[in-house]
């Protein structure tokens, strides 16, 4: 598809959604395409001042507590809007929040500069932890030219390694012209990869800064030369990752206008030639497997430069970056239908999208997050690394037994399967075979066991699993032989106290665990002294439930059986 094509579609979806907004319901009247199986949703998380997290210090066992609590909860909220992607500021100015042997401690995780939280604990190792659970992927964001204020830590660090550190009024930056810049923060972002499983490497403010003076074209500063210093900062650290890891995705947040286009001028603000950022080049030359343009503006400013960005995008990914702080008042002016036409149209265009910041999103701002539970209407995939060649696809799942779907001698139904992939996407469906490519299908995407308790259910349901490499590549299904119709035993309850049947009473029970169905957690319950058998269960929302049984004694758990809460 050519550019002035691609510049007409996207003036047209506009103007259509512009008139669905009469009728203030955009999801009925702007739905020209479902939510797709492979698409980017990302949140970026910042960690700087403690913007986005963490809001309590990690100073001793109970802030360590409260602070993992934290990210669980912002967590929890994104896995239910299907967001598959956390962008997380790892370096944040010159500083860290994991134990680094290059750079301090960044303040926001102990609230001071340099100084280690408690008991060993680790905020990064923490974090991807908790996104893999949830199957979502977590990217490294990494702050590279500014280092925060003169007088920092980090900063002060840097001048004693003999760095050339500029100072303007928003803070002081590394020379993205010194020679040995480039190898410093390729050494950063590999120590990173090589300590932790993260999923990509996101380079933000990988640019000159905004104060620096324009080129005055003596002793070689020309904007050729200065791009060619960024493309140098880039191409060291996708050396040193791809060496270590190759399936890690390189990524970068440019400016939300790449240059000027024929038809809309960039107002003398665009990435390539305000700020030298190739971004577009460095996705064909194989640097950048991913953007994350930073494009928060509005109608023309936003529209014309989308269609740029997919145009040059080498058939990469490329996900648009939303203002949705603008949603705050003390922010901005935009409405929620702006971003919302902002959204349906980046998303008919092929784009993913990430939300400026989590805090905006989460604190449901004009009713976003409710929008973004019902864009996201189901699980999404990753888009596939297709471009990286030479990579063997991933087999089959072969079944554990003689069939995909197995009932346990206390009426559990569970999905059971073989394969060494370090990933598998489930499928269901009223229909035999399961459709998996429709996105509707899906109902747990990068999940990492062999095995998987179904939810209860009385009606018949097929199923279907695949296998996933770390490069996003899926192999064929193994499908169900024959639907499975789900008659687990529920524990009865009454809405207020849960009965655990004599038959599943275990002995040496400290504390039950409610946990979902898919395994993440809701609630402790210690063991009644009275009434073992009777617990309260008064505080948990209307949903289906799985009970586990925990012995400190013999420091084990066993899953009971499920329970379900419906009250009127």
């Amino acid at each position: 598809m050519n550019k002035s094509l691609i510049l007409s579609l996207t003036c047209c979806l506009a103007s259509t959604f512009c008139e669905a907004q009469q009728n203030k319901n955009p999801q009925q009247n702007f739905n020209l395409q479902s939510a797709p199986k492979r698409e980017v949703r990302a949140v970026w998380i910042t960690t700087l001042s403690n913007m986005d997290w963490p809001k309590t210090y990690a100073n001793s066992p109970e802030g360590i507590q409260r602070q993992k609590a934290e990210l669980i909860g912002i967590l929890d909220q994104l896995s239910a809007a299907n967001i598959n992607t956390v962008l997380l500021q790892t370096r944040v100015r010159a500083a860290t929040i994991y134990p680094s042997d290059i750079e301090p401690w960044d303040r926001c995780i102990t609230g001071r500069e340099g100084q280690a939280p408690a008991d060993d604990y680790d905020p990064l190792r923490f974090a991807i932890d908790e996104c893999h659970k949830r199957g979502m992927e977590l990217h490294a964001w990494i702050a590279t030219i500014p280092v925060g204020a003169w007088n920092s830590l980090g900063c002060r660090s840097l001048v004693a390694k003999g760095f050339r550190i500029r100072r303007y009024s928003t803070g002081a930056y590394m020379d993205p012209g010194e020679e040995q810049m480039a190898e410093y923060i390729a050494s950063i972002c590999a120590e990173i990869v090589r300590k932790y499983d993260v999923d990509g490497i996101n380079l933000d403010y990988i640019r000159y800064p905004d104060g620096w003076p324009q080129p005055n074209y003596k002793n070689n500063d020309t904007p050729a030369k200065r791009r060619a210093d960024i493309t140098r900062i880039v191409t060291a650290i996708h050396r040193e990752v791809k060496a270590l890891k190759p399936w890690v995705k390189m990524s970068c947040s440019p400016i939300g206008k790449y240059s000027d286009l024929s038809r809309y001028s960039s107002r003398g603000y665009n990435a390539r030639d305000r700020v030298f950022q190739e971004a577009q080049q460095w996705l064909k030359d194989g640097l950048m497997d991913q953007l994350y343009p930073m494009q928060y503006f509005r109608g023309d400013n936003y529209y014309p430069f989308c269609a740029d960005w997919m145009e040059n995008s080498d058939n990469k990914d490329v996900a648009t970056g939303l203002g949705t702080y603008f949603l705050d008042p003390r922010e901005g002016n935009w409405t929620a239908e702006e971003l919302q036409r902002q959204m349906y149209v980046s998303r008919q265009l092929g784009m993913g999208h990430a939300h400026f910041r989590g805090k905006f999103l989460l604190d449901n701002r004009q009713g976003i997050y409710d929008f973004e539970r019902i864009f996201n209407t189901s699980q999404a995939i990753l888009p596939a690394m297709t471009w990286v060649k030479n990579i063997p696809q991933p087999s089959v799942p072969r079944p554990a037994a003689r069939s995909l779907i197995s009932i346990d001698e206390i009426g559990r139904t569970s999905l059971s399967w073989q394969s060494n992939a370090p990933y598998f996407n489930i499928y269901m469906s009223s229909t035999s075979p399961v459709d998996i490519s429709d996105a509707r299908n899906l109902v747990m995407a990068r999940f990492t066991g062999t095995s998987f308790i179904l939810a209860p259910s009385t009606a018949e349901r097929h199923f279907a699993v695949t296998a996933m490499d770390v490069y996003g590549n899926e192999s064929a299904p193994l499908q169900s032989s024959e639907p499975a119709k789900i008659k687990n035993r529920f524990m009865p309850n009454n809405g207020k106290l849960l009965i655990i049947p004599n038959r599943l009473q275990p002995m040496d029970i400290d504390y039950y665990i409610v946990e979902t169905t898919v395994g993440r957690f809701v609630r402790r319950i210690r063991t009644p002294k009275h009434k073992p058998n009777e617990l309260n269960v008064s505080s948990l929302k209307n949903g289906a439930y799985v009970l586990r049984a925990h012995s400190s004694k013999r420091d084990v758990s066993h899953r009971l059986s499920f329970f379900i809460i419906k009250r009127r």
